[in-house]
């Protein structure tokens, strides 16, 4: 079982997928037009907000969760596997370094190493590149008024033309799912000025995350993409123009990089960046597997760690760095419901556009033995796609959820409406093979035309034999690829033909954007609130081309109920639109649910420090962690670290 790293995408990414929050946006309904000396139908503001006030001031001096008075200096060193070969993130081939969006900033303020920002709620974004955000009630158009001071990391000036170009740019070359889904709604980009830009939006739709999409996409500069030829779409070794807090400092292609902070960043005094980018240099060193990483971590080569393998932070932290006290290990509570890790299907490649067959095939999934024989026991089974949260589906469905169901006619089956929802198997933990489900399974399989020969070989009608191309890349972690081997030794056994065979992370990157498998062990986004980015991760128009489809998910009644959510007016009614759709998605059997750990895992060489009451969003390893320069001058001295 591996959890996430701290500087990939954050959970509230769920809606935002390319720079904008993951949150839902929220507008104040009362006060601000008014406060702000403009007319009543207007509002003027330091942020956006959907369904009520911002929990932050204009005159906030910080955010509550960071210590403003945190040191700056130091390095920090982390691990990572697999391979890059430049720093547009943005490109639709080829292996980018992972963090190389880093770089950029937009109208927003986000997280720059992943994240919505602030970390301490889901619900608000604040003006950073821009100083003000000026809209009508009705949300029909966003104007933007910029900062005078910002600079992109050249010293030349942020204008809203750069805005506006770097819009048009994502429409143009960016993901093709983003693109598609923003063309259609947002309908007009223009400059009114130096330093204002205003965005139209489409009739008939909802606007609910419009405003925070176009004010989170990253801005660059218009002038060096002219002069440099360069494109958003194609590989390059050169990192783009932008301003953020960070910019590429030395790398070696797929041994390290080295991103320090700028000097020269306009921003380093605005609030919304008090106590946070505090270290000089965060270092990435790449590895070919899990196991070269740990050994680098545990000889000093690298110094912070969120450790994702339970057999690991179970066993392997023995070594004497430990017993000295030299690296300290920390359990963090997190509160937020985990992305959807697991076995999950291409629901349009036969059979797997069978939902019954798919039901058949998470039967094969023994959670029990993983967790037992893999986990140490450490994890908790995942029932819903966004455990723990209020907006998961429990039950028969009741009151307005089943109403809104049933407002839905035939797009709903019948089942959905009167049983309880979706909820994972139980299995034997002693036999990775559980007789009880392989029996329940088979005849689903038998009810769809599937029997078994008299070679125990799983066939159709036609004497084709059941079989998957199983996607699995070759830096997966050990727990990973066993709880895989074990899956696969399961299918065989049923007289399914899997081909299971690695790939480098190259190869393994392209074949999942194409959607070239049949079978994926990776994850799903949870989500929190309903924008535009629930397309992408679930819609039928972007299926085939998002990367945050895996299950290349196309349903009507997923799609209804995505419609359903953008056109809630209240926070209440969303939470009902989203139950549904949790439940919607659990009814798909799209995937095998792994379990969760709800704590963050971290090792670290005694040096790093962080806010003693972290927010409930983000660990912010990178964001608002600081380095004690005297604890690491004393590691030095010990001959601990160089």
């Amino acid at each position: 079982m591996t959890k996430s790293k701290p500087f990939q995408i954050d959970r509230r990414k769920a809606l935002g997928l390319i720079g904008a929050s993951a949150a839902a946006p929220l507008m104040p309904r009362t006060g601000w037009g008014e406060s702000h000396g403009a007319d009543p139908a207007m509002i003027r503001s330091h942020g956006y907000s959907f369904y009520g006030d911002l929990k932050y001031p204009a005159d906030y001096p910080h955010w509550a969760y960071v210590n403003p008075d945190a040191p700056r200096g130091g390095e920090i060193v982390i691990g990572t596997r697999g391979t890059f070969d430049g720093f547009n993130r943005w490109a639709w081939r080829g292996n980018p370094e992972s963090n190389s969006g880093v770089v950029a900033e937009a109208l927003f303020g986000e997280m720059p190493w992943g994240g919505g920002l602030p970390a301490d709620t889901i619900t608000d974004s604040y003006c950073l590149v821009a100083r003000e955000v000026e809209y009508p009630e009705d949300q029909t158009w966003v104007i933007f008024h910029l900062r005078d001071d910002v600079k992109f990391r050249n010293g030349q000036p942020v204008m809203a033309k750069d805005v506006v170009f770097t819009h048009n740019l994502f429409l143009e070359q960016g993901i093709r799912s983003y693109a598609r889904s923003v063309s259609e709604r947002v309908i007009g980009a223009e400059v009114l000025g130096d330093l204002s830009c205003k965005f139209t939006f489409a009739d008939g739709i909802s606007r609910r995350s419009l405003i925070d999409q176009v004010g989170g996409t990253p801005i660059f500069s218009e002038d060096w993409y002219k002069e440099t030829g360069e494109r958003l779409d194609e590989p390059s070794v050169n990192s783009p123009m932008a301003s953020g807090p960070y910019q590429v400092a030395d790398y070696e292609f797929n041994r390290f990089v080295v991103y320090e902070r700028n000097p020269d960043y306009w921003g380093w005094e605005h609030p919304a960046n008090k106590g946070r980018f505090n270290f000089d240099r965060v270092r990435f060193e790449y590895f070919a597997d899990d196991t070269a990483e740990f050994e680098a971590f545990k000889a000093g080569i690298t110094t912070f760690r969120q450790e994702g393998s339970t057999k690991r932070w179970a066993t392997g932290y023995d070594f004497p760095a430990i017993s000295r006290g030299d690296v300290v290990r920390e359990t963090i509570p997190d509160s937020t419901a985990p992305n959807n890790s697991g076995i999950i299907f291409n629901t349009q490649k036969p059979p797997l556009d069978n939902r019954n067959i798919r039901h058949a095939l998470t039967l094969a999934f023994n959670f029990e033995w993983v967790r037992e024989s893999l986990q140490y026991s450490l994890t908790t089974q995942r029932n819903s796609y966004v455990e723990g949260q209020e907006w998961e589906a429990k039950g028969v469905p009741q009151g307005a959820e089943l109403e809104l169901l049933q407002s839905l006619g035939d797009l709903v089956p019948a089942g959905m409406l009167t049983e309880e929802v979706v909820m994972p198997h139980t299995s034997n933990p002693r036999d990775p093979i559980d007789r009880r489900n392989k029996r329940a399974a088979l005849k689903l399989l038998e009810e769809e035309g599937w029997t078994l020969d008299a070679e125990g070989k799983l066939r159709n009608a036609a004497g084709e034999q059941m079989s998957f191309n199983f996607l699995v890349i070759s830096t997966w972690d050990d727990v990973r690829l066993s709880s895989i081997e074990t899956y696969v030794r399961t299918l065989t056994d049923w007289g399914i033909a899997v081909n299971a065979t690695k790939v480098d992370s190259a190869q393994g990157q392209q074949r999942f954007l194409d959607k070239d498998y049949d079978i994926i062990h990776t994850r799903i986004l949870t989500f929190s609130s309903a924008g535009t980015g629930l397309k992408q991760m679930f819609g039928s128009e972007t299926a085939q081309v998002s990367s945050y489809n895996p299950a290349n998910l196309q349903s009507p009644l997923v799609d209804a109920l995505i419609e359903k959510a953008l056109d809630t007016k209240t926070r209440a009614d969303e939470i009902i639109a989203l139950t549904a759709l949790d439940r919607a998605l659990r009814w798909e059997r799209l995937m095998a649910h792994e379990g969760f750990v709800p704590e963050y895992w971290t090792a670290q060489y005694d040096m790093f420090e962080h806010p003693a009451d972290l927010p409930p969003y983000a660990l912010g390893v990178l964001d608002f962690w600081w380095m004690n320069e005297e604890k690491h001058k004393a590691l030095q001295e010990r001959g601990v670290l160089k």
